[in-house]
């Protein structure tokens, strides 16, 4: 997820197995992702709706485009659609760094054989200036599969940054919603910050 307009790029290693169901990032229900952006930005929309909310509008007999799809589907690809919607709207890429690899249900252990996404592509394309990187493997992999080639392209570490912060993934039980809210809010102030130079 991306345009023209997105300043910063948040990669996760790779999609997890509720994630590639949901077909969107961090769609695990207990990852800690969306509720810390959500608190970050203070915008709710991309938390999921009530039960009665079938296509996020607040109207649940307005099915709108959703019309073949059962009620949870409609549920599901409703809150895909605003979650897309709030990183566009707040200028945040999100991608993985890994296109394809091989890997044991959700364990970034396990990866092997790891094969990297064009992030130059979007870098290029866009007015990112800064990577947050979702966790060790994440920031690991970035630097070992994406940093070398980006660095031959002009993007090194110093024009563009990459900042690792801590997985929001439920395995990361250590650290608090609150520890989150503190280190992700470094996502805002890189935003606002790059808008100011414009």
């Amino acid at each position: 997820v991306w345009d023209a307009s997105s300043r910063v790029l948040v990669l996760g290693s790779m999609p997890s197995p509720k994630s590639r169901a949901m077909r969107f990032y961090y769609g695990h229900p207990r990852n800690r992702f969306w509720p810390v952006m959500a608190e970050i930005f203070k915008d709710e929309s991309c938390m999921p709706a009530g039960p009665n909310d079938i296509d996020g509008t607040g109207d649940s007999r307005n099915k709108g485009i959703l019309s073949g799809m059962d009620s949870a589907e409609r549920r599901t690809a409703a809150l895909v659609e605003r979650r897309r919607r709030f990183a566009l709207r707040h200028h945040i890429a999100l991608w993985d760094v890994i296109a394809s690899c091989d890997i044991v249900g959700a364990s970034d252990a396990s990866i092997r054989n790891a094969k990297p996404n064009d992030i130059a592509s979007i870098i290029a394309r866009s007015r990112i200036t800064h990577v947050f990187a979702t966790g060790a493997k994440a920031s690991q992999l970035y630097r070992r599969l994406c940093q070398p080639h980006l660095e031959t392209l002009g993007y090194g570490p110093e024009e563009l940054p990459m900042t690792q912060l801590p997985s929001t993934s439920p395995a990361n039980a250590r650290t608090g919603l609150p520890q989150l809210v503190d280190a992700y809010r470094s996502i805002k102030t890189t935003i606002e910050y790059s808008g100011k130079e414009e």
